[in-house]
C-alpha cells in the first residue's frame, strides 16, 4: 500500500492563472470530508476548489469534483494521477485562482494533473508494509552476542529493555516470524523465547 510521506502543497502557475495544490493523508471518508470543508472555508475566495481522493486498504474508495469547472476536466485527471501513482490514504484539492485567461478543456485537464503530481513528487511517496512486533527473551549472559548476531544479520531492535532478562522487539514482516524464530532459536542453542506481538505497519520511501 502506497500513500504520501506527508502533507503539503505546490503552487502552479498556468497563463496568469494560480493552481495551488494542495495533499493531505486521510483514514476515512470522514476525516477526508473535513478537511477538504475546512479547506473550502479558507479559500473561499478563489475561483474553484476541485478535489479528488482515494483511500481504503486497497485504494477501493475514490472521489472527485470539479466544482464548477467544465465536466471531467479537473477532479477527473486529479484523481487519475493519484490512481496511477498506486497512492490511497491521498486527499487532494487543488485551488484555482482565475487570472483571466481560458485555458479550455485540454488546458484545464492539463493544469489539474500537473499540479497534483508535482504536489506527489515535492512531498514524496511511501509504501506501508505489514510488520509484526516479534520479541526476543534471553538471559543477560546471553545478550550481547545475540544482539551481535541480531545487528550483523541486518534486523535492527526497535527497542531493547534490561530486567530479570533482556527483552529485543523486532519488526519482521509476519510471513518470516516462523523464520526469524527459528533463527533466533539457532543462534542461542534454543535459550531464547520469542513471542509475536502487536501487528502494524512499516514506511518505506518510494524513489
Amino acid at each position: 500500500m502506497r500513500t504520501i510521506k506527508q502533507g503539503g502543497s505546490l503552487e502552479l502557475e498556468v497563463r496568469r492563472s494560480r493552481f495551488v495544490c494542495t495533499l493531505w493523508r486521510a483514514s476515512s471518508e470522514a476525516e477526508a470530508a473535513r478537511v477538504l470543508a475546512g479547506h473550502r472555508r479558507a479559500h473561499r475566495d478563489a475561483s474553484h476548489n476541485c478535489t479528488a481522493y482515494v483511500l481504503g486498504e486497497w485504494g477501493e474508495i475514490t472521489k472527485s469534483s470539479d466544482d464548477g469547472e467544465p465536466a471531467g476536466t479537473a477532479g477527473v485527471p486529479m484523481l487519475e494521477v493519484l490512481v496511477r501513482r498506486g497512492l490511497t490514504g491521498t486527499v487532494a484539492v487543488v485551488t484555482r485562482y482565475f487570472g483571466g485567461v481560458k485555458l479550455g478543456a485540454g488546458g484545464l485537464v492539463r493544469a489539474y494533473g500537473q499540479a497534483v503530481a508535482g504536489a506527489v513528487d515535492a512531498v514524496g511517496v511511501v509504501e506501508r508494509r505489514p510488520v509484526v512486533t516479534a520479541t526476543v527473551r534471553v538471559a543477560h549472559a546471553l545478550a550481547g552476542r545475540f544482539l551481535g548476531d541480531l545487528h550483523a544479520s541486518g534486523r535492527l531492535p526497535r527497542d531493547v529493555r534490561y530486567g530479570a532478562e533482556v527483552e529485543a522487539d523486532v519488526l519482521v514482516p509476519p510471513e518470516e516470524f516462523e523464520a526469524f524464530a527459528a533463527w533466533a532459536a539457532q543462534v542461542t542453542a534454543g535459550r531464547a523465547r520469542v513471542a509475536a506481538g502487536v501487528r502494524g505497519y512499516v514506511e518505506v520511501p518510494v524513489e
